[in-house]
């Protein structure tokens, strides 16, 4: 099985304005798309890998997490239902990219936070 919308919850990633604008530079830069793979040490503050889309085999494990902006973000499925099936969040911070992952742009790497749930007023 491929990773898809049946192997996961699809719609549980989001994306802040920083990596939304490296998003849109490397999708420029590559004539299309890119694809994230979330890998363990989810997740707050940890790197996830991005390629160019399509460039990363993925598992009969892997998830889709969600799309942003055009871009899917995948993640171990077993992973994700251990960590509660939190909100990602997709972001940039200083740093060099690990890995064969790309840059989120000059001296910065994508990174992946954990969306705190909102408290209910009562």
């Amino acid at each position: 099985m491929t990773a898809n919308a049946e192997n996961g919850t699809a719609g549980r990633v989001t994306v802040t304005r920083a990596a939304r604008k490296a998003i849109e530079a490397l999708r420029a830069a590559l004539g299309g798309p890119v694809m994230f793979v979330q890998f363990a040490g989810c997740c707050d503050g940890s790197d996830p890998m991005c390629f160019p889309d399509g460039e990363f085999a993925l598992g009969d494990g892997d998830m889709l997490v969600g799309v942003v902006h055009g871009c899917t973000f995948h993640m171990n499925a077993d992973q994700y239902e251990a960590l509660g099936r939190p909100l990602l969040v997709l972001d940039t911070e200083p740093g060099t990219p690990g890995g064969f992952s790309l840059a989120a742009g000059d001296g910065l790497r994508f990174v992946t936070r954990i969306k705190a749930p909102q408290r209910q007023r009562s």
